[in-house]
């Protein structure tokens, strides 16, 4: 019995192994003690330990089949062969698992103290108990439980301690889940398209006396097409006047063209905005009478948004 059992304590360490799971099968060893009702066979109780092997295999995720030997250490010669079903509750995700056990044990007994006034060689015992048990990693499982023999005598009680190399179909690896790398969304640039409008205003008024109407066209055509489109009108002046005069008349000069294109072309006034800037931006020198009529113009700046793809 004990080369056996080196054996097999052996193949626990060596044989690789897998999660519990259905179809699974698991190699153990097993360490007991029992107080068995021997009045049968001598006058009074018998309390030693065994040691043993057993083999099972899961029938489901839950419930497990197993037969187990074990014989006696340090005391008479007891062996004991078992069949027994057990019954997991809970979750596999629990890191401990209660569960219940209920089968048979079968016992070959042969005293060799002076209290034997006979010999029975074999007998039997119903067995039921409650354990717990957790997988120690993804190969070993480890067990405790107390159980009671139930037969022709008083009761009958003991404790078993098990660790078992679980096995079965699941050892291959599952295959690695490669992560797909992160897919990093750009928010959608913005282009801003700046034109320059060729507006003609009467001399020191903001009354539109000639425009590009083509210009016009090509902006509230531009609008009518993308929702998203917003326009800025910016108006300017040349240097001749008080500056804040020239800021006051830049900026009635932006509202007349948002006007025109609200009113001439059915683009909604809330789209568009203006900004006067009077004569702090030109664009041409204010010492000759064309560097001036240069700088009195309205620019327009559209801004939309746009996905650029790489």
């Amino acid at each position: 019995m004990k080369t056996i059992y080196a054996v097999v304590c052996g193949l626990l360490i060596t044989l690789p192994g897998t999660a519990m799971a259905s179809d699974s099968w698991y190699l153990g060893a097993t360490v007991g003690h029992y107080i068995l009702d021997t009045h049968a066979i001598t006058q009074g109780d018998v309390e030693g330990s065994q040691a043993g092997i057993q083999l099972g295999r899961y029938m489901t995720d839950n419930l497990a089949l197993e037969i187990g030997y074990a014989e006696g250490v340090g005391h008479d010669d007891l062996k004991v062969t078992s069949i027994t079903g057990i019954l997991w509750f809970g979750a596999e995700s629990d890191n401990w698992r209660p569960y219940g056990l209920l089968g048979a044990n079968a016992y070959d007994w042969e005293t060799t103290n002076n209290l034997s006034v006979g010999h029975k060689s074999f007998y039997g015992r119903a067995i039921a108990g409650l354990g717990v048990g957790t997988m120690v990693n993804k190969n070993y499982q480890f067990r405790a439980d107390v159980r009671g023999m139930f037969g022709d005598s008083d009761e009958e009680v003991g404790v078993q301690l098990s660790l078992n190399r679980v096995f079965g179909k699941t050892a291959v690896p599952a295959p690695a889940v490669i992560m797909p790398e992160p897919v990093v969304i750009e928010p959608p640039k913005v282009r801003t398209i700046i034109v320059r409008l060729d507006v003609k205003f009467e001399f020191n008024k903001d009354v539109i006396l000639e425009v590009d109407g083509e210009e016009l066209e090509t902006i509230a055509s531009a609008m009518r097409a993308h929702d998203d489109i917003d326009l800025v009108l910016q108006g300017h002046t040349d240097s001749l006047g008080a500056s804040e005069y020239n800021l006051s008349l830049s900026e009635r000069r932006a509202e007349a063209v948002k006007a025109k294109l609200s009113a001439d072309y059915g683009i909604a006034s809330e789209r568009i905005s203006t900004q006067g800037y009077g004569e702090t931006r030109p664009i041409e020198t204010n010492d000759t009478r064309e560097g001036r009529q240069r700088n009195r113009r309205v620019v327009g700046e559209m801004s939309y948004s746009e996905v650029v793809l790489d």
